[in-house]
């Protein structure tokens, strides 16, 4: 039957785990009074943070040298050799030197060693004074009472400090330290020194007085590496507005004189950059154009004289006018043609009307108007044969009409006469055609060389063209350059730099860095949020139950009361010690509890009252003892059972022994009436737990124990029963669920706030309606003290305060949690 109750238990305990998603979402939230409590505790930690944080703010602006920072702008207004000297359109001779944004180049030529070179030579940057101060060392820029001038041989080694200090009678002395050896000398003002391969002198300044001789003083001689490091460290270039072409030139130091020194060397050395980059490019540009106009004279030149080889090899130096002058001529000699065509037609016409009988057998009778071209023929005496002919033609045609018998002779002899004229005419005619032919052929030769020169003529016009195009390029190209040769020398005799200086470097009157304002507001901000984080740390860390509000707010179970800390003596054990001190504190708050415990069980005269916790140490052997004391007290009949039999406590509380008790009572060994033991008390009585059994859980779950409880409220008013935590075994939930007072124990900065969730499981889960909780070992300011171990590897101390306050308006609480 114990054995089933038992596993009963156990079922119902793991049927709970599906409210644990329930309960861990209980108490969870910002605990304000927790807050208040952990900020209260950790305030002195806080202040002392921010304290550390203005501390630390402090020291470093005191070890941390200021740094300056001086600037100036620079307009830039570029302009191309080419835009200078007009020459972007001629085929390419002249490439444009610089881009359209100009900028990006110029920022580099500023950060480039070219200006570092010049501004090197213009500021005495190689050799650094400084004075030795309190903390800090201070750089004498222009304010050095002594100054060194120094020639380096190849073995020298820079950057290495040369301390000075100023003597009496103009000496002083040098000393340094290289290869782990420390020479130091005496020498007078202007004497050659020789040490680590240079050989310097140093001199007095105008600064140089008696009371610099205290200052301990060294100077450094820096290479050209480490200076161009600090230049480009320091030096920053950058556009400032692009659309305007301005450049922001800044640098920053220590020093704020050096700094804009350095600015305002910078916008010069980049001026004489400027303007020597300015000079090159006209020296350049003159060469290039003395250059291209000599090379230009000689292909002019030579274009020249192959113009003239071509005029005289052809005889013409117009080629289009050969042409028509050739065209017009062959068209002339054209008409010459049709002309002695015309004629050779008209002779051989004529020559066939020769044949003829009579030429005047037309109409007309003239032989002119049958013969147009007649009149066209140079030869008189044919012409004049011819109207020879036609007019003895005519007479004899007149002869014939008139013809009379016995004129036959008259008619022959007119007949001769015309025979004879038209031979002599054929002879001329022929004369005449011969010539016309070899006139017509001459003529036929003639337009052949013509005709042969007309096409000769197109490979001498290309020839002509080909000779031409050099020869006005040539002479273009040399007058454009003479022009422009003119043009230039008069633009460079007012050169100037292609920037203008906005706003020049000025000395800088705060520093950058550090900035005092922030450095504090950056150390008093880390101070509050280290503090802030020390509270956030310490909140979410405080995972213990600390005050009664805490109790109260994550349980459901009511408030018995609150035990303060017990500080008075130091105990290994729990003990019984309100019999000592029943007017202490503690004393009183479980007076307290006593009273509380008459409003849960008014109606009865005899109580079953268990007390348990989670785990061991947190205090209920001590409460348990203490509260059968206080409650004995009232002339009430108290036994206290302990069953926590595993590790057994309550006789250790009395001193006594524990060879008998309840486990032998529960096996029947001995009777209850064996086992009480009595104390100092006459109304308290005890029953230590006995040997360890094998099952105790089987012993409390077995019927002897109900009748040992039945037995004991016979002779008893109260049984209070120690039970086992139950966060270790289940023998405390079996105890509680007889008891008519469960009682659970919670240690202050010792039980955790895990713990309250168990609370509220067992409410839920058992049903346990009565079950009240004590909040133990409550702090505060003053009191007394003990401390003792208890089992299951856990040692605490307890303690209480003398003062009763730490239970004032608890009763009124504890009524309006119950009611």
């Amino acid at each position: 039957m114990a054995a089933k109750e038992e596993a009963e238990l156990e079922e119902l305990i793991r049927n709970a785990g599906g409210g644990e998603a329930e309960e861990a979402d209980e108490g969870e939230g910002l605990d304000l009074t927790t807050l208040l409590m952990v900020v209260r505790k950790s305030l002195p930690w806080m202040l002392l943070l921010i304290l550390l944080g203005l501390t630390a703010s402090w020291l470093f602006l005191r070890y941390t040298p200021p740094l300056y920072k001086s600037t100036s702008s620079i307009k830039i207004d570029e302009k191309t050799e080419a835009g200078v000297l007009g020459l972007e359109g001629i085929g390419g001779a002249v490439e444009k030197q610089q881009s359209i944004n100009k900028l990006s180049g110029e920022v580099e030529l500023i950060k480039s060693d070219i200006i570092y070179r010049r501004l090197k030579d213009s500021l005495n940057l190689s050799v650094s004074y400084y004075a030795q101060g309190t903390v800090l060392e201070n750089e004498l820029y222009r304010s050095s009472p002594f100054r060194v001038e120094y020639t380096a041989s190849p073995q020298a080694v820079y950057n290495v400090k040369i301390g000075v200090r100023l003597l009496p009678a103009n000496r002083v002395r040098v000393q340094y330290e290289f290869q782990n050896q420390e020479e130091s000398r005496e020498y007078a003002f202007g004497e050659a020194i020789n040490a680590l391969g240079f050989t310097f002198r140093i001199y007095p300044t105008d600064l140089y007085s008696a009371d610099k001789l205290e200052a301990d003083y060294h100077f450094v001689i820096h290479d050209e590496g480490s200076l161009n490091a600090y230049l480009s460290q320091n030096l920053l270039v950058e556009i400032g507005n692009a659309d305007a072409n301005v450049i922001g030139i800044s640098f920053t130091d220590h020093n704020p004189l050096k700094a804009r020194d350095i600015v305002n060397k910078v916008d010069s050395a980049y001026l004489v950059e400027k303007l020597a980059r300015k000079q090159e490019q006209a020296a350049r540009a003159t060469r290039y154009i003395n250059e291209q106009l000599g090379e230009n004279r000689k292909d002019l030149q030579s274009a020249e004289e192959d113009m003239q080889a071509f005029v005289k090899r052809n005889g013409t130096y117009d080629v289009k006018g050969d042409v028509g002058l050739i065209t017009a001529a062959l068209e002339e000699q054209e008409q010459e043609r049709e002309k002695l065509q015309n004629q050779i037609d008209m002779l051989d016409e004529l020559g066939r009307l020769l044949n003829q009988k009579r030429l005047t057998e037309r109409e007309d009778g003239d032989i002119f108007q049958t013969i147009p071209a007649l009149s066209e023929i140079k030869d008189q005496q044919l012409a004049q044969r011819i109207t020879e002919l036609s007019d003895l033609q005519l007479d004899l045609k007149r002869a014939e009409l008139s013809y009379q018998p016995g004129a036959t002779t008259a008619l022959q002899t007119k007949e001769l006469q015309i025979t004879n004229t038209k031979k002599v005419i054929r002879e001329l005619l022929q004369r005449n055609q011969q010539l016309v032919r070899r006139q017509l052929a001459k003529m036929d030769g003639k337009r052949a060389e013509l005709e042969a020169r007309l096409r000769e003529l197109p490979e001498k016009q290309t020839e002509l063209a080909r000779l031409q195009r050099p020869l006005e390029l040539y002479e273009k190209y040399n007058l454009n350059m003479m022009d422009k040769k003119i043009e230039f020398g008069i633009s460079m005799a007012g050169t100037t730099a292609d920037f203008q200086i906005l706003s020049p470097a000025t000395l800088p009157a705060t520093p950058i860095s550090p900035v005092k304002l922030m450095v504090y507001a950056i150390g008093l901000a880390a101070g509050i949020l280290l503090g802030l984080g020390l509270i956030a740390v310490r909140y979410l860390m405080h995972n213990t139950v600390t005050n009664v509000r805490e109790l109260e707010r994550n349980t459901s179970a009511s408030v018995l009361g609150i035990i303060p800390t017990y500080d008075k003596e130091k105990m290994a054990v729990s003990k019984l010690v309100v019999d000592k001190n029943p007017k202490s504190a503690l004393s009183e708050a479980i007076r307290s509890i006593r009273t509380n415990l008459e409003f849960i069980s008014s109606s009865k005269k005899k109580r079953l009252i268990s007390i348990t916790s989670t785990i061991s140490g947190e205090g209920k052997t001590f409460v348990t003892v203490n509260l059968a004391g206080i409650i004995a007290a009232s002339d009430q009949r108290v036994i206290i059972l302990d069953l926590d039999m595993r590790k057994p406590k309550v006789n250790l509380a009395f001193n006594a022994e524990n060879v008998k008790g309840v486990s032998t009572v529960l096996i029947e060994k001995h009777t209850w009436q064996e086992c009480v033991q009595h104390t100092s008390i006459p109304t308290l009585d005890f029953i230590s737990a006995g040997p360890t059994p094998p099952n105790p859980s089987e012993l409390i779950l077995s019927p002897r124990f109900d009748e040992l409880i039945q037995a004991l409220h016979e002779h008893y008013d109260v049984v209070m029963i120690d039970t086992p935590p139950v966060g270790l075994v289940t023998d405390g939930i079996l105890i509680m669920r007889k008891a008519d007072v469960p009682i659970y124990i919670v240690r202050s900065n010792y039980s955790k706030k895990a713990f309250l969730k168990n609370i509220n499981k067992l409410i839920r889960v058992n049903g346990f309606t009565k079950l009240s909780t004590i909040l133990n070992d409550a702090q505060g300011s003053g009191g007394y003290g003990y401390g003792y171990g208890y089992g299951y590897g856990y040692g605490y101390g307890q303690g209480y305060y003398e003062e009763p306050t730490a239970n004032r308006g608890l009763l009124s609480r504890f009524r309006k949690r119950t009611s």
